[in-house]
């Protein structure tokens, strides 16, 4: 049994379509001015760029979450599974597959690993033997979750309570994953791992993840596409090997121009350079 049995590879079919929304923050505030992207079925797709360039709010937009942060989508729409999905509540949304693993981990501290797992099932209605089986297959890829199942996830690691959020979201039997910062707050060799994992629900469960990223060498390296947004607006997207290789993309967001690595106050000074600034 997989975590999602009816998903397909990625295949060129589109699981999910946002079209020129904008996002407006109690009634005043334009963040998102035009957003538009896609994600094939089975596929990793990365949304990069610095704080506060509109990454998390693009993923609350298609969780619709925003109503809870006074947001609302006020202009194009959005599609999963080739449905507009933007008037649904986040359960309905969940039900249908598409679920997000919020910035921050947000366990629920006071219970244990495996009570914060199940409740990631709430939404299920296939039986307890199957919410079983599922719990056994999330053990598979986190074995550490597995060895702290009993402890208080509010007294566990930042990386387990990470892998927490992720295996509780995988409860649900989503088709998609909305990732927001993975890596925030973790050693590098914990984000390696978080990702590695990432990769293989990917590529042996077909579950697509659209993930947010400041970390963008990291999220090049494990996506297979990529959009930049900066200011609320996508301003590049291809390829992932292909934006790696971009020398904007090395200058403004890896650090390294054709000379080598640069310090903070060169990228600040090179950034009114930007091409699609000009």
């Amino acid at each position: 049994m997989t975590l999602a049995e009816n998903i397909k590879p990625a295949t060129g079919e589109t699981i999910l379509s946002v079209n020129n929304i904008e996002v407006i923050y109690n009634h005043v505030i334009l963040v998102l001015k035009g957003v538009s992207l896609n994600v094939p079925r089975g596929a990793i797709v990365a949304l990069l760029g610095a704080n506060g360039a509109g990454k998390t709010t693009t993923l609350r937009a298609v969780s619709n979450l925003l109503r809870g942060q006074r947001g609302e989508v006020t202009k194009g729409n959005i599609e999963f599974n080739g449905e507009q999905v933007q008037s649904l509540t986040p359960n309905e949304l969940v039900r249908r597959g598409c679920i997000q693993v919020m910035e921050g981990r947000h366990c629920f501290g006071h219970l244990t690993i495996e009570e914060n797992l199940l409740t990631g099932a709430y939404t299920r209605q296939d039986g307890g033997a199957a919410v079983k089986d599922h719990l056994d297959l999330v053990y598979q890829y986190f074995p550490r979750l597995k060895e702290r199942r009993k402890s208080q996830a509010g007294y566990t690691s930042g990386g387990e309570q990470q892998m927490c959020a992720i295996g509780r979201a995988l409860m649900s039997k989503p088709s998609m994953i909305l990732l927001d910062e993975p890596s925030m707050g973790l050693a590098p060799q914990l984000v390696e791992e978080i990702f590695d994992i990432v990769r293989d629900l990917n590529s042996q469960e077909g579950v697509s993840f659209l993930l947010a990223e400041q970390n963008t060498n990291i999220a090049l390296k494990y996506a297979t596409y990529g959009y930049i947004l900066e200011s609320g607006r996508v301003v590049m997207d291809g390829v992932a090997k292909e934006l790696r290789e971009n020398e904007d993309v090395k200058e403004f967001y890896l650090g390294v121009g054709g000379e080598g690595r640069k310090s903070f106050r060169d990228v600040k000074h090179y950034r009114r350079r930007k091409r699609w600034l000009a």
